[in-house]
């Protein structure tokens, strides 16, 4: 599915930075199966996301796990939870996600570019 295009402008306005999972939490008030994500970015401090990765990821595996993450939007309402940041993830035409994370660990907070 293509969709518009962006300028450069654009897409150097979306923040996105590597954070490392710090605790996972059972979402069961989520309208599809997911976790509360607590992650570590760094300068930019801890952040909390809603993250469908039920399908693949036990909560457990997940603590320690660094993820690349947009951190510039606007906190988001997700049923009795604030998400403060978007995880990224590839998702399957079943809807299931794969996250997506750097080759080797880095810093937390580290810009992608």
């Amino acid at each position: 599915m293509a969709t518009d295009s962006l300028t450069w402008t654009d897409f150097e306005n979306v923040d996105i930075r590597t954070g490392t999972i710090v605790a996972v939490d059972e979402f069961p008030q989520a309208r599809k199966p997911a976790y509360k994500l607590t992650i570590d970015f760094g300068d930019l401090g801890i952040k909390r996301s809603s993250a469908q990765l039920t399908n693949l990821y036990q909560a457990n595996d997940l603590i320690g796990s660094q993820v690349v993450a947009v951190v510039n939007f606007p906190p988001k309402q997700i049923a009795t939870f604030i998400s403060e940041c978007l995880v990224l993830g590839a998702v399957s035409d079943d809807g299931t996600i794969t996250l997506l994370q750097t080759e080797r660990p880095t810093q937390n907070g580290l810009r992608i570019a």
